[in-house]
């Protein structure tokens, strides 16, 4: 499919279509237009860092999947109380992957939440 643009926003039912969509990229150029192209599939394999990366991604995600009900709720209350822009699952999933408790602990001391143990 070659490239094409469009002078408006593709939106569907009020929401803003960006990103890989079936065969589809889409997304705003710097002129503000949209652009359509077909995606693009990698040449090669992922490298050992990417690898070491995603695995974090896996692993955080189903250590998610494994919280009660009770905890999910605190991260997505601590983000709330915090007005941060973000859901409790993105702030989890940082923890995870960075390993932060200082900054998950400060945050728990202001939004008067439980996250992680003592």
């Amino acid at each position: 499919m070659p490239h094409q643009t469009l002078d408006h926003l593709f939106t569907c039912l009020g929401f803003v279509i960006w990103g890989d969509l079936g065969h589809t990229t889409i997304y705003r150029n710097h002129r503000g237009l949209v652009v359509f192209f077909e995606k693009t599939w990698p040449h090669k394999p992922p490298s050992p860092a990417q690898t070491v990366q995603r695995t974090k991604f896996i692993e955080a995600a189903a250590a998610w999947q494994e919280l009660s009900p009770a905890d999910r709720r605190q991260w997505h209350l601590a983000t709330r109380r915090a007005s941060l822009c973000c859901h409790g699952y993105d702030l989890y999933v940082h923890w995870r992957t960075s390993g932060d408790d200082a900054a998950i602990r400060t945050l728990q001391r202001q939004t008067r939440t439980q996250l992680i143990s003592p």
